[in-house]
């Protein structure tokens, strides 16, 4: 028997007998693992393979995500609601940092990026949708883990299989958890004996604080600032690959926004431009890498920090999005990959995907136009390739 979604020319086919005799042997497997047979009955006995979680996962973005784009998340409405639940949640939340010494804003910041402030915790059963990921032989053993973990937490009773929601891929909770990051580093932190990052607050900042204090935050460093770059300034060396202290880059001519001198305190820094040197730059420190080991993403670990920044009252960043701002489809990626190759700049096998052999390809290119060297992608750049 095959079960298939209705989903057209992109129809997704998952074929339930193998399934099921896949399932069989992962269940022996969980049982051995110390998984009871009453939560195995209750998870996995007539469970089936939801076509909707491969299409997801097979799914193919139509144009690259552009920095403009992303921080639109960091808006007014989420300012506004993210002030009001730091005052409303501040008891909790005061308490969370003097154990875990994650400030509170951060903890708001995350919050709303990962749930929109508990709006949707994504609308999928978690059991369903991991074990259609650990079948399915993308990324089976990886999900696999997950599956295992996700039974052990109901083996715990922490959460029930009907509330046990989460999003297609798995991520549960206020702040999307997976489930071996939950197993890990969940807290019953209001004591009623169940670690519930689903309806507990205390619990999921707490959790969210132990996950982030185990990464090594640093309360006495910012995540980073906003700076303004000099004239002729080396594109090449805005990378996270380049760690320099501020006294470097205060060599190098960097400054703090408003032109003045940066902090004097010695602090691995690095600085990027994430929509190339028409956009904003950022002097960014550990615990800017810290984020990126939450989710690694430069852009959304930059959303993190200055929606943090703005909770406690800082102002927007400096630079304005364009108003002729254009998006980059992933088919113009292809063909800025294929055109430099052809003049001799390897980009390697055109993929859409914007990597560091892409970037350095286009900086060299840009270069020998006496253009800024940033490495960014844009529709100009496809545009000047194709005249010349």
């Amino acid at each position: 028997m095959l079960v298939t979604g209705a989903y057209g020319a992109g129809a997704q086919t998952v074929d339930t007998a193998n399934f099921r005799s896949w399932l069989s042997e992962f269940r022996a497997e969980a049982s051995k693992a110390g998984i009871s047979e009453r939560t195995l009955r209750t998870a996995l006995d007539g469970v089936q393979p939801l076509p909707d979680v491969i299409k997801k996962d097979r799914r193919q973005a139509e144009f690259t995500l552009s920095y403009w784009r992303y921080m639109d998340r960091v808006n007014k409405h989420r300012i506004k609601k993210g002030k009001a639940l730091l005052k409303k949640h501040g008891a909790i939340l005061g308490r969370v940092y003097k154990k875990y010494g994650v400030p509170p804003r951060y903890l708001i910041a995350f919050w709303g990026l990962e749930s929109n402030f508990g709006s949707t915790f994504g609308g999928y059963q978690v059991i369903p949708s991991l074990a259609t990921l650990a079948h399915d032989g993308r990324r089976s053993k990886f999900f696999r883990a997950q599956l295992l973990a996700a039974l052990k937490i109901l083996d715990n009773g922490d959460i029930t299989l009907k509330r046990m929601q989460g999003s297609w891929a798995g991520a549960m909770g206020h702040f999307q958890f997976i489930p071996t990051t939950y197993e890990g580093y969940a807290v019953d932190f209001d004591g009623d004996g169940r670690r519930d990052i689903w309806h507990s607050m205390a619990d999921a900042f707490a959790s969210a604080a132990n996950y982030l204090s185990s990464l090594g935050w640093d309360d006495s460093e910012k995540w980073g600032r906003e700076v303004k770059l000099p004239r002729n300034f080396d594109f090449g060396s805005a990378s996270l690959r380049v760690k320099k202290s501020l006294s470097d880059w205060q060599r190098s001519g960097v400054r703090r926004i408003n032109g003045a001198n940066l902090p004097k305190v010695d602090i691995e820094t690095s600085l990027v431009i994430p929509a190339g040197y028409k956009g904003p730059a950022f002097a960014v420190y550990r615990n800017f890498r810290r984020i990126m080991r939450w989710n690694n993403s430069i852009l959304y670990a930059i959303s993190v920090g200055h929606l943090a920044d703005r909770l406690s009252g800082r102002g927007p960043i400096s630079v304005p999005r364009p108003a002729n701002d254009r998006r980059v489809s992933i088919a113009k990626v292809k063909e800025i990959q294929t055109m430099l190759n052809a003049r001799g700049y390897q980009t390697g096998k055109p993929d859409g995907i914007v990597g560091k052999g892409t970037r350095a390809a286009i900086r060299a290119y840009q270069n020998s136009q006496n253009v800024p060297a940033d490495g960014y992608v844009t529709v100009e750049l496809w545009e000047m390739l194709r005249r010349r």
